[in-house]
């Protein structure tokens, strides 16, 4: 039985959120790995910010490919374009109970995608990915993020309550309805929004998972839009906050954490 007959048969379990900008044949690949790999129903809702986006052509493709699955959706958000708005007008959207805020250029992560589910279904509420920690590790991308984003993460897990090894990553399943708790700064630069949903979770005290990744950055090229100073500015807002939140506790215990280590990397 095809995908396409399995999604039209019943409701989608879960919907896999793409915001997209110039991705182009990242966003082609990626579609078509996520077919071939999850093995639930699913709808893709890829989002985009500008009509004249180069993704636009093959987001039309893939919607000709799988009508079932694939929707486009142009961010008409009255928050304005970016990330963080294209996610909360995807949520909106969403036809399921269970999402999952993806990326187009990092390959890697397809494979987590069912462990990610797994968890949900054993009691979690809030399921994020790490580079970090149980076997993860990021590969290519900006050396400074890389070496930025690994400080921070390490920085909070060692000397503050904060459960999660990988707080910043993008990679995040929750309940649909516990996105209005969760998703407090619709004005975040890039992807910093993930890092604030990753507190708030702890703070909300939510049942949490983590599967670690390999993170593979634009594998098949394309431009990050990554801009440095207002990414540092963006991130050093939630470090805070976080500490903030959790306090400075070196080495204290954590809040439990369910963990799930990926068939390919054990």
């Amino acid at each position: 039985m095809s995908e396409t007959i399995k999604n039209e048969e019943s409701k989608s379990e879960l919907t896999i959120l793409i915001p997209v900008r110039d991705e182009g044949i990242n966003l082609r690949i990626m579609i078509r790995v996520l077919a071939a790999v999850i093995s639930r129903r699913y709808e893709i809702i890829v989002i985009y910010d500008n009509p004249d986006d180069t993704s636009v052509p093959y987001i039309r493709e893939a919607e000709t490919e799988t009508p079932t699955i694939v929707r486009s959706v142009l961010n008409e958000n009255s928050n304005g374009d970016g990330v963080a708005s294209a996610i909360e007008r995807g949520v909106a959207l969403a036809r399921s109970e269970r999402v999952l805020i993806f990326l187009a250029d990092d390959l890697g992560p397809v494979m987590s995608v069912d462990d990610m589910a797994v968890l949900m279904d054993e009691g979690c509420d809030f399921v994020s990915c790490t580079r970090y920690a149980h076997g993860g590790t990021r590969l290519g991308g900006s050396q400074i993020g890389k070496v930025l984003s690994f400080t921070a993460n390490r920085t909070l897990w060692l000397f503050s309550g904060a459960a999660l090894s990988d707080m910043t990553t993008g990679l995040k399943m929750f309940n649909k309805v516990d996105f209005p708790k969760l998703f407090q700064n619709n004005k975040s630069t890039g992807w910093s929004f993930a890092f604030d949903m990753a507190v708030n979770a702890q703070v909300l005290c939510l049942k949490l998972g983590e599967v670690p990744i390999v993170s593979i950055d634009r594998l098949y090229g394309g431009k990050s839009s990554m801009r440095l100073i207002p990414w540092i500015v963006a991130y050093s807002r939630f470090f805070i906050k976080a500490f903030c939140r959790f306090g400075l506790r070196p080495f204290v215990r954590k809040p439990t954490v369910a963990r799930r280590i990926p068939k390919t990397m054990k």
